[in-house]
C-alpha cells in the first residue's frame, strides 16, 4: 500500500472511530440510565448515580477503526491488535455485568494474548511481534525467542489489571491512557525511520487515540458515564498490545509506571488479588466539603490516591489532575527512553 492510501485509510478510520465510540456512548448513557445500570460516585458529596459501563462503545471504536485499517493493509499485527482487544473487552463485559473473582478475570484474560501467538505460529513471515529486547545504551538487542511467547502470553492480563487499577476517578483512565500512548507512538515512529517496525502498525495507534479522545469527553471530571472493567480493560488491552506488535515494551512500561506503583502497593499490602469492590477496610474517605483524606485504618490498602492524600485533604478533580501530571513525567521519561535506545542503535 502507498503512502497516500495508508493516509487516506487511517484518516477513515480516525474519524469512524471517533464518532462510532462518540455517538455510541452518548447513547449508552441514556440505556443506561433507563435500564437502572448506574453505579454511586462515592467521590461526590450527593453520590450521583452514573451510568456504567460504557466500554461497549470504547470497543467498538477501536474494533471498527481496526478493522478499517486492516481492510485496507490485510496487516496480520493489525488482526492480532483486533482480536487481543475483542476478548480481552468482551472479558471485561462479563465482569461488568456479572462480577468475576480476582484469580477469575486474569486467569480469564490470558486467552486474550492467544491472537498474537497463534498468528506468529501459523505466519511466521508475518512478523507480528519480534523477540529481540532493545535497551538504552547497548548495542546488541538480548535475544529471548524462548521467553518472549511466554511474556506476551502473561503481559495481556498484567497490563489490562493494571490500567484496570487506576481508574479510580473521573477521567482519570482515558486521560492516563491518552497521554501514555504518545510516547508509545513516538518510540514506533522512531522504528518506522529505522525499518524496524512497518509503517501501519504506526497508524494503527490512530484508532486507539480516536476512540479514547471520544470518551474522554464524556468521563472527564464531573464524568457523565464511567467505563467500567470492560472499558478499562479494552484499553489496557490495545496499548500493550500496540506495545508488542511495535516493539516499544520498554518505553510502554515507563509510561505507565504511576498505574504500576499503584498496583504493586496495593498487592503488597493485600498479599493476594482481590477486586476493588470486595475491599471492606477503605484507604480514602469522603469528607463533608467534598474533599478526600486517606484514613488511619492500618487494614487499608495502600494506593496512589490514598498517597497523594496522606498529606492534606484534596478534592476529586484535584487527585486526578495530580495523577495526570505524574503521567505526563512518566510519559516523558519514555520517550527520553524511546530517544535514548534509537541513537544508542544508531551509533
Amino acid at each position: 500500500m502507498n503512502q497516500e492510501s495508508l493516509f487516506i485509510f487511517a484518516s477513515i478510520s480516525a474519524i469512524v472511530s471517533f464518532v462510532l465510540c462518540f455517538f455510541l456512548t452518548k447513547w449508552l448513557i441514556g440505556f443506561l440510565i433507563r435500564k437502572n445500570m448506574t453505579v454511586l460516585d462515592y467521590h461526590k458529596v450527593d453520590r450521583p448515580s452514573i451510568p456504567r459501563p460504557g466500554g461497549p462503545a470504547i470497543l467498538a471504536g477501536i474494533i471498527i477503526g481496526e478493522a478499517i485499517l486492516f481492510a485496507g493493509s490485510g496487516s496480520y499485527a493489525i488482526l492480532a491488535l483486533i482480536f487481543c482487544t475483542l476478548i480481552s473487552g468482551l472479558i471485561g463485559i462479563v465482569d461488568d455485568l456479572k462480577t468475576l473473582g480476582g484469580i477469575a478475570k486474569p486467569a480469564l484474560l490470558l486467552v486474550g494474548g492467544v491472537p498474537i501467538l497463534a498468528i506468529q505460529y501459523f505466519v511466521p513471515k508475518a512478523n507480528v511481534y519480534n523477540s529481540e529486547f532493545y535497551l538504552p545504551l547497548f548495542h546488541s538487542p538480548a535475544h529471548i525467542p524462548l521467553i518472549y511467547p511466554l511474556l506476551v502470553l502473561i503481559s495481556i492480563p498484567v497490563v489490562t489489571n493494571t490500567i484496570n487499577t487506576i481508574d479510580v476517578l473521573n477521567g482519570v483512565v482515558s486521560g492516563f491512557i491518552l497521554i501514555a500512548c504518545i510516547p508509545v507512538t513516538f518510540d514506533i515512529f522512531l522504528r518506522v525511520l529505522d525499518h524496524k517496525s512497518d509503517p501501519i502498525v504506526l497508524l494503527a495507534m490512530v484508532p486507539i487515540l480516536a476512540t479514547t479522545g471520544a470518551f474522554f469527553l464524556f468521563h472527564r471530571y464531573p464524568s457523565k458515564i464511567f467505563p467500567g472493567d470492560s472499558g478499562s480493560i479494552a484499553l489496557g488491552a490495545a496499548y500493550g498490545t500496540m506495545a508488542i506488535i511495535g516493539g516499544a515494551e520498554l518505553v510502554a512500561v515507563v509510561a505507565i509506571l504511576p498505574a504500576i506503583l499503584n498496583s504493586f502497593f496495593f498487592l503488597s499490602t493485600m498479599k493476594r488479588l482481590v477486586e476493588h469492590r470486595q475491599i471492606k477496610n477503605q484507604p480514602t474517605a469522603l469528607l463533608p466539603d467534598g474533599k478526600v483524606i486517606s484514613t488511619d485504618d492500618p487494614k487499608a490498602p495502600v494506593t496512589l490516591m490514598r498517597m497523594l492524600v496522606a498529606r492534606s485533604a484534596l478534592g476529586e478533580d484535584e487527585i486526578a489532575k495530580d495523577i495526570l501530571k505524574l503521567s505526563l513525567y512518566c510519559a516523558l521519561l519514555a520517550a527520553i527512553t524511546a530517544v535514548l535506545t534509537w541513537t544508542t542503535l544508531a551509533i
